[in-house]
């Protein structure tokens, strides 16, 4: 009986496994372009199933700019993919609130403690204000949140014990009260400079000697641990002097306390690569002895009409100016979804010029994609299926595992809006489960991997906007009443121009948009 009772145990658990859904991760391979090789790798988790994904994230003193919301969309998108691979993951995107001293060098002020000096606030009375505006801007553009936000502040003590290791290994030395990271006696062992193609030996040869007047015992040396001058308002006890941690290693802090010492992907911009991510790579090994990261990821930068971004010289935009029009750059306001779409037209390791002729193109093309989501439920089924949806959405699905090639998904996107016209105009025909499945499939790349939003104008606005056009239509009426054809003409072509098409019919005139 006890025999028995195990075989229709072991057969249900056969059928159960049976009928468990294969993650969609099992049948696709994601390939990732590795900045440490300057590879395609073929991805594969530390832990089935799981990834551990950290991104450097914003320095909270400024409006977040436009460069920034690129970077960071780029890896929203990644996420975003991961998930929908069914993975489970813990993404890591830290706030950085003390320590990033102005010019990204050791010595000089914070950037925090200088913009509260010119605007006589308290520190985290502009770490508030910026991290507001920061989550506001994401929100716009529909980021979703990260796993987990830690700050720099809020891990002060895990960044002296690191510091107290990397001391212990004979690689970090104190002087006056600072503490460095002695990046030669590092390179002995290790190679300081792997991630960025650089080598210690050309560094050392291109640097100035020191002058004296400096605490390092080398020019490549970077701080682990600054003593505060009297008028520094940000500080805290250490072991060393009253201070504040170095600006590159709160992120080894934070990424190996929430993802452990090894982890799959860590990703910033490609300024971030040297300095910031070559000192990470030290200070990990330097502690752990192993190499923290798998895969790192760097997404390039934004210009603007082909010049670098820059607030001296006017050549310069918000993310939020663009939502309000309120810039002397653009034309027009366009909305968040269509600057997203924008965006992803390039792939994320590509240079993007940001120009108002590339956003009205882009917009044109969001509003084709939004249109044929609409159609999509207005199709009739057919008998049979005419159109190949599964090898079109294994190509979607290519393209994001070629290195989360978001313009060439997003031309097999509108190759699926071709599918939609065809199917409207009955010239191509589905059967009932294949629209359902090709409705599903366009639904989860628009929607849930791009992360677009379908932005329907309110009731209220379609109330206005009929109102407005039905008395510009009245008005071409009287004009055509009165033989003015030259205004009646206008109206009509400056509708046209706008979107509107009037149609006049035997009952009046009507409008389409």
């Amino acid at each position: 009986m006890a025999s028995l009772a195990m075989k229709r145990y072991s057969k249900q658990q056969e059928m159960a496994q049976k009928n468990k859904k294969m993650p969609l991760y099992n049948t696709q391979t994601l390939k990732i372009y590795n900045s440490l090789s300057g590879e395609k790798e073929t991805f594969t988790p530390i832990h089935e199933g799981n990834v551990g994904m950290y991104v450097c994230g914003p320095t909270v003193y400024s409006n977040v700019h436009l460069g920034n919301v690129r970077t960071f969309m780029s890896f929203d998108v990644i996420f975003r993919y991961f998930l929908h691979l069914d993975y489970k993951v813990r993404y890591v995107r830290n706030i950085t609130d003390v320590g990033h001293i102005v010019d990204d060098v050791d010595e000089g002020e914070d950037k925090i403690a200088k913009k509260a000096r010119l605007e006589q606030l308290e520190p985290m009375e502009v770490v508030q204000r910026y991290t507001v505006d920061f989550h506001n801007i994401l929100n716009e553009f529909n980021f979703l949140p990260p796993s987990i936000e830690p700050t720099a502040t809020g891990h002060i003590i895990e960044q002296i014990e690191i510091i107290k290791t990397i001391i212990e290994k004979g690689i970090g030395y104190e002087a006056n009260g600072s503490v460095y990271f002695d990046v030669v006696k590092f390179n002995e062992t290790n190679h300081y400079g792997r991630l960025s193609g650089r080598n210690i030996e050309d560094m050392l040869a291109n640097t100035r000697d020191l002058d004296g007047q400096s605490d390092k015992r080398n020019p490549q040396d970077f701080a682990l641990w600054k003593k505060a001058e009297t008028q520094h308002i940000m500080r805290w006890p250490s072991p060393w002097s009253d201070g504040f941690p170095g600006w590159h290693l709160e992120c080894t802090a934070m990424s190996t306390k929430y993802l452990g010492n090894h982890f799959d992907i860590h990703g910033g911009g490609m300024d971030l690569k040297f300095p910031h991510h070559e000192c990470e790579i030290a200070q990990n090994e330097a502690c752990t002895g192993q190499t923290p990261v798998n895969y790192w990821l760097h997404a390039n930068m934004l210009t603007l009409n082909g010049k670098k971004m820059a607030k001296s010289t006017g050549n310069n935009i918000l993310p939020r100016e663009i939502l309000t029009g309120e810039n002397t750059i653009l034309s027009k306001a366009f909305s968040a979804s269509v600057a997203r779409f924008f965006m992803l037209q390039a792939h994320y390791r590509s240079i993007l010029d940001f120009s108002d002729d590339a956003i009205v193109a882009a917009e044109k093309g969001y509003k084709r994609l939004m249109e044929a989501m609409h159609s999509l439920k207005e199709i009739n089924t057919g008998t049979k299926s005419t159109v190949d949806i599964i090898a079109w959405k294994q190509s979607c699905y290519d393209a994001m595992n070629d290195d989360f090639n978001t313009p060439i998904l997003i031309a097999q996107l509108f190759e699926g809006v071709r599918f939609v016209n065809l199917l409207k105009d009955e010239k191509e025909t589905l059967n009932a489960d294949d629209l359902n499945y090709f409705a599903k499939t366009m639904h989860a790349f628009v929607f849930d991997v791009l992360g677009l939003e379908d932005e329907k104008v309110s009731d209220s606005n379609n109330d206005k906007l009929e109102g407005t056009v039905n008395m510009l239509i009245e008005m071409r009426k009287q004009a055509r009443d009165n033989k003015n054809f030259s205004l009646s003409d206008q109206i009509r072509d400056q509708l046209i121009a706008l979107g509107i098409q009037l149609k006049d019919g035997k009952e009046g005139t009507t409008f389409s948009i």
